[in-house]
């Protein structure tokens, strides 16, 4: 199981410094979780993880699910064991890929769960909140999450409504069967950007008492900024101060920042290391492309004073060659450094918190890394 200790409030925003005690240690939050869908880090081996940083590392219920099965997962001796990760696990509960990878993307969704095509082979395939809760149990992760809805950011007030409704009839039924004793069991608050869904969904959801809640719904395609920020705001007063907030698949530095600001404790998202395999790089003044020419004789670091094994090693010119040569050291390299860059914001946030200063260092932060586009 885990439990969450709020250490402090920053006195002029709702960030908050806390700890969450895991099976496998004590992590600090504000977090960011390093995606390993299917059982590992895109390109990263563990000991790359923790030197990174790296507490809880998020693995893809569904992908695991199809491949390799969660019996064999279960008869490896558990998540952990399989892929050699010595620190705590969130799984999700497979919802957003249901809806984003289908075949076809042509699914049926009833009360019983998800009527869907496999991604892979096409198979027909079901899965209800009671399946995904099983899986996860034998997946033997640390947190486990409720199978929720996942509608598109386009869907109506109407629809929204029946499908906040829905999640919570789901989560009831998840929690009911969940069986790991070890394994802690989070709700998701759904609602798009109305204040009145999120509300109700969050109040419904806290009433079942999870170990700690998640606001999902706010990184679908077409979504705003201000609806992402707007169903944060709409959510968090709702929920109890004493249990983890989690915002799903939220990672661009900006949006982590904002998070952080409106109380916000732990952040995933597979942008890192995504952007990573297309020669990108976060920096203190934005993104950068490797691809681009002018780096061809750049023998400077990706980020002065980074700490990360990329930037004491390696230049620009260095990893443009591996990437335009396709060499997947270009991408792991690169992967490193991203991670690390989300995870040293998250510790700089940290400070931040215990200083009261976070409006300075968002203004800072932000001056340097939109350069002209920040107003």
């Amino acid at each position: 199981m885990i439990q969450y200790e709020l250490l402090k409030k920053e006195v002029n925003t709702k960030a908050r410094l806390g700890k969450i005690r895991t099976n496998y240690g004590v992590v600090e939050t504000p977090m960011f979780m390093p995606v390993g869908t299917k059982a590992t880090v895109k390109g990263l081996a563990p000991e790359e993880l923790y030197d990174v940083g790296s507490g809880i590392v998020l693995s893809n219920t569904y992908h695991l699910w199809l491949r390799p099965g969660e019996d064999i997962i279960d008869r490896a001796g558990g998540l952990h064991q399989f892929m050699n990760y010595n620190g705590p696990i969130l799984t999700d509960s497979g919802g957003f890929q249901v809806f984003s990878l289908a075949k076809n993307k042509k699914r049926d969704i009833t009360e019983e769960g998800v009527h869907f095509k496999s991604h892979i082979d096409g198979k027909n395939l079901l899965l209800t909140p009671e399946k995904s809760i099983a899986i996860q149990n034998k997946l033997d992760s640390d947190i486990a999450m409720s199978f929720d809805e996942c509608p598109p950011a386009s869907a109506s007030y109407e629809y929204l409504k029946n499908s906040v409704e829905r999640t919570l009839r789901w989560a009831a039924r998840g929690k009911k069967v969940h069986s790991n004793k070890r394994q802690a069991l989070f709700g998701i608050v759904q609602g798009g950007a109305y204040e009145d869904l999120r509300r109700m969904s969050a109040e419904e959801t806290v009433k079942m008492n999870f170990d700690g809640y998640s606001i999902g719904g706010v990184a679908n395609d077409g979504e705003s900024k201000d609806d992402m920020y707007k169903a944060i705001d709409y959510s968090i007063p709702y929920l109890p101060e004493d249990k983890v907030r989690y915002l799903m698949g939220v990672g661009e530095p900006v949006d982590i920042i904002e998070g952080v600001i409106r109380g916000v404790d732990i952040f995933d998202c597979v942008l890192p290391t995504r952007i990573a395999r297309h020669g990108q790089a976060f920096t203190r003044a934005g993104k950068i492309n490797l691809h681009n020419a002018k780096f061809k004789e750049d023998f400077t670091r990706l980020e002065e004073g980074c700490d990360c094994y990329t930037c004491k090693n390696y230049t620009k010119a260095y990893i443009r060659h591996l990437i335009t040569t396709d060499e997947m050291l270009g991408g792991r390299l690169l992967s490193i450094h991203n991670i690390r860059f989300l995870i040293k914001l998250t510790e700089e946030l940290r400070e931040a918190i215990k200083s009261d200063t976070i409006l300075d260092y968002k203004e800072e932060f932000l001056k340097k890394y939109l350069g002209e586009k920040y107003q």
